[in-house]
């Protein structure tokens, strides 16, 4: 049966026709003014259509729009917002000011999921939202990116629990056409589409553009007409199905990805992966370059390694995406025989040892070995991420491994209530909107008076209180409760008593039940007639996780229990709204995740923008950021080989720290009845999170150390043909051919004595064996400071040594050394590349110990 389709829009009245336009820019997400003007039109709409001011639109009764174009009050709102709207895309930004000659569109972002607002369902969790707060920030800073993703048919999952708190999924299909994305057209007016072929079968793939402020975002859907069902299917769920499912929707996202772009004219110089799932990206950017530039594997290899950024966020080797060879080769195997290497040399890409045919394919392997610019989500991370990837890199110290790290951050003006807004722009000024590049306005948060953010933060904690009732209302009839049920939800819950919050995907590693590991004493803190504590939890688990829904069924039955009734809540359907709420409502976030397997994490960041105080261990982003100042901690960081010794000593610490220091705190008045040393630390929380923990500070970070050095190594190696290409290619050939005939032959330390002194300096003279190579293509290097038990010299800084003579081969180096510190004291020496050319030449197996 052939249909033919039609588009029907709402028929605005033109007085009112700028919130068309705004609606479908999700600016609006981080702009009260514009979502205040959807709810003055109809507030329960708003809530009908999940905040999506699209729907909302097509659905108001035509009168009621008529209405809103005859109200002179609500047209002088509009007007105001849509002043600010177009002021928004018309003002110079951060990097237009830093980096004039930058042209947009230079960074592609990929990821598999965004995290943008409740009414754009393609998220799940924290790593769509992430990467959703990083597209806000790269519009408000200017940056020049374009992202692209999938588009989900039914994106992740509804939440709902039965009666006995198993949980339940149920997968609602999106409505793009009543939805802020609009399909992206050819010359002619017709849907802009891309070819990807998997296993012999083209794959017709649809693009969409989300408008995200100044930023683009680009979609990529299967589901049209002209494929089959199996290829229609390929984005219908967001981490659904198996590995199959899974490899052809990260095929369709790096291939599709890179074929999208190019058909919208859209080159990017470089390219970050947000996780692994991307990087079949590389491919297709190594075929274009061989086909239309004449590059050799080898030479577009080379060019794409310093133009590719990656970013990992998993902290568990196990967690990596990992596929089997015969699948890749199923999608892949023509692909491959198009760039000329063999089956064998692509296989190694992907693997850690690459002559073990027994691993698997690993996306995080590949990245790591494509990117030059590589980062874990914290310093924490960034550790964990160079011991656990160090064995690709076997010569290297864990410590040299490649992988540095940038610290999450979370997109303020998202997560900051309005009323907090509305208080900042009072004390800050209008400059923390304006000039988000400009991190040092939040020190302004120690200038708030005490009895102001106190008012504020106990109306946000009311807000959550009442949000909290009817959100249970609405479950409770849902799974049949009596109307006497219902009512008694009005009077769970107390608007002014300390609230702890606890919301994030429901794994096994974060404990979501710690806190009910001693039920007795839990009663005690909760339902302290003095001082008595509510908490509200709220999360998802992945569908095919039982053991995190289990965590979930035993929450929601320990909080039915009679003594809990009252205190203890679980909100389904965890979201960007739920979120929200909690972020701005509670007093205290609490995180307990097992150390150190949590990457990052962002909820807490979230809520300390909202003057909410931090309870977690020292993990991610808290290990950093924990001050006695700004927050509590469970634990000193210490790391245990058994998880039950584990769980039971820090849910130990966990009480102690609630019953000895949080809520004492919080509950001690002064002389006017304020917890003065409570929203002390609310302030600290407040200026640590604006000024250290946003997505404003971690872009910038990004492109300082990141993009800049990627765009300007994509400049000079793309000149004159790719002539410095190919010059560097043939250097690396030369380099790895000869690496063997290195040596060094002898480390000569004069005769100095038996003892040292702390400061005491003295030469270094170091004979190599170099062969082939230039002695100036190579940085000999002198390696000293103090031995552990097993000999290893700790926490050095390379110095490098200086060339003083040699030939045929064989060349002296000369340095000196400083004895830093007391104690057993080692030196030794190594050589690396050395390329003037390049971001760095940290290659594995290019590195020769003495």
């Amino acid at each position: 049966m052939r249909v033919k389709q039609f588009l029907v829009l709402p028929k605005l009245p033109e007085r009112i026709a700028p919130l068309q336009e705004m609606a479908q820019n999700l600016w609006y997400s981080w702009n009260w003014e514009i979502v205040r003007l959807f709810i003055r039109l109809d507030p329960e709409i708003w809530e009908e259509c999940s905040q999506n001011p699209v729907e909302m639109l097509s659905r108001l009764p035509q009168q009621r729009l008529e209405e809103a174009a005859a109200d002179e009050g609500f047209l002088a709102s509009m007007d105001r917002v849509y002043v600010k709207f177009k002021s928004y895309h018309s003002s110079r930004k951060w990097f237009a000011e830093k980096h004039p000659d930058i042209k947009p569109g230079s960074v592609a972002y990929f990821s598999l999921e965004y995290g943008l607002d409740t009414g754009l369902p393609v998220y799940s969790g924290g790593l769509g939202v992430l990467s959703g707060d990083s597209l806000k920030a790269a519009s408000d800073l200017g940056l020049p990116v374009v992202a692209v993703g999938l588009l989900y048919r039914y994106g992740y999952f509804r939440q709902f629990l039965s009666s006995d708190g198993w949980q339940q999924e149920k997968y609602e299909e999106n409505d793009w056409y009543h939805m802020p994305v609009e399909p992206v057209k050819t010359e002619n007016d017709e849907p802009l589409k891309v070819t990807v072929h998997l296993d012999g079968t083209p794959v017709r793939i649809q693009l969409w553009k989300v408008n995200v402020g100044v930023m683009p975002l680009y979609l990529l859907d299967t589901n049209i007409p002209e494929n089959a069902s199996k290829c229609r299917e390929i984005t219908s769920v967001l981490y659904g199905g198996d590995k199959d499912m899974r490899i052809r929707q990260e095929i369709i996202l790096g291939v599709g990805g890179v074929k999208a772009l190019r058909a919208m004219n859209i080159e990017p110089t470089i390219y970050h992966m947000n996780e692994g799932h991307a990087w079949f990206l590389t491919l297709e950017r190594i075929r274009h370059l061989m086909q239309e530039k004449n590059l050799s594997f080898d030479e577009a290899s080379q060019y794409i390694w310093p133009t590719t950024v990656f970013t990992t966020h998993t902290p568990v080797a196990a967690g990596n995406e990992k596929f089997d060879p015969v699948l890749v080769h199923r999608y892949l195997g023509k692909l491959i025989s198009e760039l000329g290497i063999t089956w064998k040399e692509f296989l190694a890409i992907g693997r850690v040892i690459p002559g073990d045919e027994t691993e698997p394919f690993c996306m995080t392997v590949a990245a790591l070995k494509y990117s030059a610019f590589a980062n874990g989500v914290s310093r924490l991370h960034g550790r964990v991420s160079r011991d656990m990837w160090h064995n690709i890199w076997p010569e290297l110290p864990k410590e040299e491994v490649p992988i540095t790290s940038v610290t999450n951050g979370v997109h303020t003006f998202s997560w900051i209530s309005h009323d907090m807004k509305e208080l900042y722009e009072s004390y800050f000024g209008t400059r923390y909107q304006e000039r988000p590049g400009e991190l040092d306005v939040w020190r302004e948060s120690f200038k708030i008076p005490d009895a102001e953010l106190w008012r504020i933060h106990n109306r946000r904690r009311e807000r959550l209180v009442f949000f909290a009732r009817k959100q249970l209302k609405r479950q409770l009839a849902r799974r049949g409760a009596s109307q006497l049920q219902i009512a008694r939800a009005d009077q769970i819950l107390d608007p002014q008593i300390l609230t702890i919050g606890f919301a994030r995907r429901f794994s096994t590693y974060k404990r979501g039940s710690l806190i009910f590991s001693d039920l007795d004493r839990l009663d005690k803190i909760i339902n302290n007639q003095k001082y008595p504590v509510q908490i509200l939890i709220s999360g998802k688990a992945h569908p095919l996780d039982n053991p995190g829904k289990e965590i979930i069924k035993q929450i929601v039955t320990f909080a039915s229990e009679e003594r809990f009734r009252n205190r203890i809540i679980f909100l389904e359907d965890y979201d960007i709204n739920v979120a929200r709420y909690l972020v701005q409502g509670a007093d205290v976030w609490l995180n307990n995740p097992r150390r150190p397997l949590e990457a990052s994490g962002t909820s807490g960041m979230k809520a300390a923008l909202n003057g909410a105080v931090h309870l977690s261990i020292l993990d991610g982003w808290w290990d950093e950021g924990y001050k006695d100042e700004t927050g509590f901690k469970i634990g000193n960081g210490e790391e245990y080989d058994n998880v039950e010794t584990q769980d039971r000593l820090e849910a130990e610490m966990l009480y102690t720290t609630l019953e000895r220091e949080v809520i004492p705190l919080f509950y001690e008045r002064n002389e006017i009845g304020l917890p003065s040393k409570w929203i002390a630390k609310m302030k600290a929380a407040i200026h640590m999170a604006g000024e250290h923990y946003s997505t404003h500070r971690m872009a910038i970070d990004y492109t300082e150390r990141f993009y800049l050095p990627a765009i300007n190594a994509g400049r000079r190696l793309s000149e004159n043909d790719f002539a410095l290409t190919r010059e560097v290619t043939g250097w690396m050939k030369r380099m790895s051919d000869s690496w063997d005939k290195i040596a060094i032959r002898n480390v000569d330390i004069p005769d100095i004595g038996g003892t040292l002194h702390v400061g005491q300096k003295f030469p270094i003279k170091i004979d190599v064996t170099l062969g082939e190579i230039n002695p100036n293509d190579v940085t000999v290097e002198i390696v000293s400071g103090k031995l552990n038990s097993q000999e290893q010299i700790l926490g050095y800084h390379p110095a490098a040594a200086a060339l003083v003579g040699g030939d045929n081969g064989v060349y002296s180096f000369s340095g000196e050394v400083t004895c830093t510190e007391s104690g057993r004291f080692g030196i030794t020496a190594r050589i690396i590349p050395k390329n003037e050319n390049l971001p760095h030449t940290i290659k594995p197996k290019l590195i020769s110990w003495w």
